[in-house]
């Protein structure tokens, strides 16, 4: 595997990694687990960069975007469906009943 992410690439792919998990940790917190910003932003990195690096990497041309190494397109889509993934298994092995909501019980 050969990674030509650049710094540029890689900041824009955390800049979104953060703001998708700002977004879900400002959605859900009340609903879930309080870290769920922070595993729905470690999703969206991973599935960017998978998508972008492993997936796409050693393609270029004129269907596919590059900014300074990062397949754009691709890393989004990458990167959303491992993230609400991530979200979405959270949510549902944290999800309580309203009724037990509060500190668990021991």
């Amino acid at each position: 595997m050969h990674v030509d992410l650049g710094l540029q690439g890689l900041g824009i792919l955390v800049t979104i990694s953060l703001a998708f998990g700002l977004a879900a940790q400002l959605m859900l917190a009340r609903v879930t687990s309080r870290w769920i910003g922070i595993i729905g932003g470690l999703g969206w990195l991973v599935g960017g960069f998978v998508a972008s690096e492993v997936i796409f990497g050693g393609r270029s041309g004129g269907d596919i975007a590059l900014v300074d190494g990062l397949a754009f397109h691709q890393s989004l889509i990458g990167g959303f469906v491992v993230g609400m993934g991530a979200v979405i298994v959270t949510w549902a092995v944290t999800d309580r009943p309203h009724h037990l909501r509060g500190p668990m019980p021991r």
